[in-house]
């Protein structure tokens, strides 16, 4: 996947972004091990061999020191555990430094190890940033994961105003209902629904929308049912589901009604389904007013009951490093221009 990083305009990409990335790395490792280059930098001399470590043995460690166990490092890589071990020795004797120590029956960081492991997450986002680059054709891009429902019925209209203020980068718009895995350079920004805002450590949120839940249906399904007035009568109506029943359970529960009978219905996994079966008269479906607000207005569906129930809200979500870059902060003000609202929250 693509990856901005949010650099200013006019830094140096194509082949050039390449070398500036490897003489960062290859200094970010002297600096890590406390040593000093003992010749000219690799870009006074381009052609002068670099003394790295292993790469296979940086990337192990690298892992191993964002995930905290050899394991989960292992997992990942898609290796043993003992291959993960290895490379990690190999990169101690390589750097002729102590990184890890034993921890009970694990390993533990150093505190030569935990400096050397920041540096190599900040070299890694440097190759990141460089490759990228290249695949984008020397434009920077900013990659932005959205869940689909949102980006198609209403932020692809709005999508030329972000484009406007991105001075020139290109916008990836990716509709998913994936979470892209920011330490590893998916994405360089969030749109995903929250019920309490609660996110990873090393990235922030913002609350841009607090939608109201609907359950909806066709004109023809509610004029099948008459006698449905209060949300305490849906639950004998054919209810349809996304992933499971917990958010018609979290609905009603909000509605007042904490005791609900076995939930059924079909289980349809995405927003934009459940959204089409309620329109064809199959149930009753829940959706945020903000999928539905044309449909609505235009007939093709209605509110089974009233009801003023919300659960969690829109968020955006990004690396706390890169909150302030002007990026970044760009495609907050366009969300709160999209998305008017009085009392938008932050969550540190």
């Amino acid at each position: 996947m693509t990856d901005g990083r949010g650099r200013a305009p006019g830094e140096e990409t194509g082949g050039r972004a390449g070398d500036g990335a490897r003489a960062a790395l290859a200094k970010m490792l002297h600096d890590a091990i406390g040593s000093a280059p003992s010749h000219p930098t690799p870009m006074a001399h381009p052609r002068m061999a670099r003394r790295l470590p292993p790469l296979l043995a940086l990337r192990a460690f690298d892992v191993f020191a964002r995930l905290g166990t050899v394991r989960a490092a292992a997992d990942e890589l898609a290796v043993s555990h003992t291959v993960v071990s290895r490379h990690i020795q190999n990169l101690e004797q390589s750097v002729g430094v102590k990184l890890v120590t034993k921890s009970g029956r694990g390993l533990s960081l150093t505190r030569e190890g935990t400096r050397f492991a920041a540096q190599m997450h900040r070299a890694f986002d440097l190759i990141a940033d460089a490759s990228n680059e290249l695949r984008n054709g020397g434009i920077e891009a900013v990659h932005i994961c959205c869940l689909a429902g949102l980006a198609s019925r209403r932020l692809l209209a709005r999508l030329p105003e972000l484009e406007a203020a991105m001075a020139g980068r290109e916008v990836i718009l990716q509709p998913t209902s994936a979470r892209p895995d920011f330490s590893r350079g998916e994405a360089d920004a969030e749109i995903m629904y929250l019920e309490d805002g609660a996110v990873a450590e090393g990235l922030r949120a913002e609350m841009f929308a607090k939608p109201r839940i609907l359950a909806i249906a066709s004109p023809e399904f509610k004029m099948r049912y008459p006698g449905v007035r209060t949300p305490a009568d849906l639950v004998e109506l054919p209810l349809i589901h996304e992933q499971s029943t917990g958010m018609w359970e979290a609905w009603l529960e909000e509605a007042g009604i904490t005791d609900p009978p076995r939930l059924r219905g079909p289980r349809l996994w995405q927003a934009h389904l459940t959204i089409e079966a309620a329109r064809l008269g199959r149930g009753v479906a829940l959706v945020s007013d903000l999928l539905v607000a044309d449909n609505l207005a235009n007939g093709d569906l209605v509110e089974m009951v009233d009801s003023n129930v919300t659960i969690g809200g829109y968020y955006f979500i990004a690396p706390a490093q890169k909150w302030n870059t002007p990026v970044i902060a760009a495609i907050r003000q366009w969300l709160r221009d999209v998305f008017p609202q009085p009392d938008s929250n932050l969550i540190a």
